[in-house]
């Protein structure tokens, strides 16, 4: 993803940064990589520690105060928790939720050094029980003999095992450590019960466009970024943005990336004398980049209504091939997988309905994917719900009969519940006649029985009309049976011959 290296001249520009590659240990630690020993990352954080110059830009431009975190003010406004805490508060452990690249790490540096307390880190993609005891162990003696507290980083805590969490218990209780633990996964799934009882459940949101767009314009001219060698066109930042889907970490990588890009460019055969003036990061650098079209799609613009509009009406027409394209496109600019789950659910109701009752179920399912697990994968459980209306029969029926009975309710058809169907649980219920005659259907034969339940202007109203389509073809033929004894016409049509030719009462045909 990343491309081709800087040369001498750009390098310069730049100032001493070197090569980046996006699996650099800079990017996610602080100090030596994290396979020298469980205190490899443990370190009196600091934020005036210096920059290492060949790290990557994501590292090199994280926060180093509150006031240069992006997004999360309902966790860093004032009085918010984790500003009390930063700013000398109560330490308490916490775990902190929220999708990759909102701040995680960096929140926890910033309460570690907040008070000068001890940093350390680990990683539960590789550490062990082994590895958070000798962290344990250090973190005591250092409080004994310094009277110094260390705060215990946990990335990707949803990985430990219960007896790894557990091993956790004691010293938090104590607070031996201050443990701040990240996951990506709901907690309340992912981490033991002691352990969230012991801690602070913070959750992080996905950072905005426009906090997005802050990141990009301040790394763009600050000294630890690209320090002003660079101008960013308005074309690229939107694409950068949209990439990003709320990520700082992935929005950083990419324009590093197309800044490597650029300065490729210019020092090809092909690509002319470099100037003194700033190096131009247009569309087209991010684009070769990252190997990504951009896509034309503005997430409050025409496009987005105009792609969602084909997408509904693709599904609804059963083009299922369209209906996946269109969902491609709107994963690639970075669309809110909330609010392509939205529209999965109501079309399940309003276009396929009671022709495929599962359609609701699997798009519902498909919402909780999203919200427990998250992009990338919840793309597959949105684009198989996609998959499943596109290609499921089709009946607007659900949509119009309410539709119906609400242009009823709204010109005053709304009559008075009938008697027997009225509470009849209070004193005195008897005496108006509440209840007195109604039938139990449960004590009939078929547990259907002729008896009024519409008010007395909308009897014999048909709202619901099911299509011959899918499950609904039954319903169909179903449904007329069930109206008929419902309101007595099956006794009609089983009476005299006389009878059966009267015609019907005003409004019961």
């Amino acid at each position: 993803m990343v491309g081709p290296r800087c040369g001498p001249a750009v390098a310069a520009r730049r100032g001493s940064v070197g090569p980046v590659s996006p699996s650099d240990p800079g990017l996610f630690s602080v100090g030596p990589a994290a396979d020298d020993g469980p205190s490899a990352n443990a370190g009196a954080w600091s934020p005036d520690r210096p920059v290492d110059p060949h790290a990557p830009l994501a590292a090199r431009m994280r926060p180093r105060t509150l006031d240069e975190v992006a997004g999360q003010q309902h966790l860093l406004g004032p009085g918010a928790p984790l500003r009390r805490l930063v700013e000398g508060g109560s330490p308490s452990s916490m775990v902190l939720y929220g999708p990759p690249g909102t701040g995680k790490t960096t929140l926890a540096m910033l309460v570690a050094g907040a008070t000068g307390r001890h940093f350390a880190q680990l990683s539960a993609v590789s550490a062990g029980v082994k590895e958070v005891r000798a962290v344990i162990g250090d973190a005591r003696t250092r409080l004994r003999s310094a009277g110094e507290q260390t705060v215990l980083f946990i990335d990707e805590v949803h990985r430990f095992s219960r007896t790894q969490q557990d091993s956790l218990l004691g010293a938090v209780e104590d607070r031996t450590i201050i443990l701040i633990a990240a996951t990506t996964e709901n907690p309340f799934f992912s981490v033991v019960s002691p352990l969230l009882s012991r801690s602070l459940v913070l959750q992080l949101q996905p950072l905005t466009d426009a906090d997005i767009a802050v990141l990009l314009d301040r790394a763009v001219t600050d000294e630890r970024g690209l320090a002003g060698g660079y101008s960013l066109t308005d074309d690229a930042k939107r694409h950068l943005v949209a990439l990003a889907s709320g990520d700082a970490r992935r929005a950083l990588t990419a324009l590093e990336a197309a800044a490597d890009s650029v300065d490729a460019t210019a020092t090809s055969p092909a690509g002319g004398p470099s100037t003194g003036d700033p190096a131009v990061i247009d569309l087209t650098a991010v684009e070769r980049a990252i190997n990504r079209a951009a896509v034309r799609y503005d997430r409050s613009g025409d496009q987005h209504y105009d792609v969602t509009s084909a997408f509904i009406k693709s599904i609804r027409g059963s083009d299922v091939d369209a209906a996946v394209h269109y969902l491609a496109r709107m994963f690639e600019a970075g669309e809110d997988p909330r609010f392509i789950a939205r529209r999965l659910m109501i079309h399940a109701s309003e276009d396929v309905g009671m022709a495929d009752p599962t359609a609701l179920p699997v798009c519902v399912a498909a919402a909780q994917v999203v919200q427990l697990v998250g992009l990338p994968e919840a793309r597959i459980a949105l684009t198989q719900a996609t998959i499943h209306l596109a290609t499921a029969p089709k009946s607007n029926a659900v949509v119009t009969a309410i539709d119906a009975a609400l242009a009823d309710v709204r010109q005053g058809l709304a009559g008075g519940v009938p008697p027997p169907l009225r509470d009849g649980h209070y004193p005195g219920a008897a005496k108006l006649g509440n209840a007195q005659s109604y039938i139990y259907p449960h004590d009939r034969p078929g547990a259907v029985v002729a008896q009024q339940y519409p008010p007395d202007e909308l009897v014999g109203r048909d709202y619901y009309r099911p299509t011959g389509y899918g499950a609904e073809r039954a319903l169909a033929e179903r449904v007329p049976r069930l109206r008929r004894t419902i309101r007595g016409e099956a006794a009609a049509e089983n009476g005299s011959a006389a009878a059966s030719t009267s015609p019907p009462s005003e409004g019961r045909s």
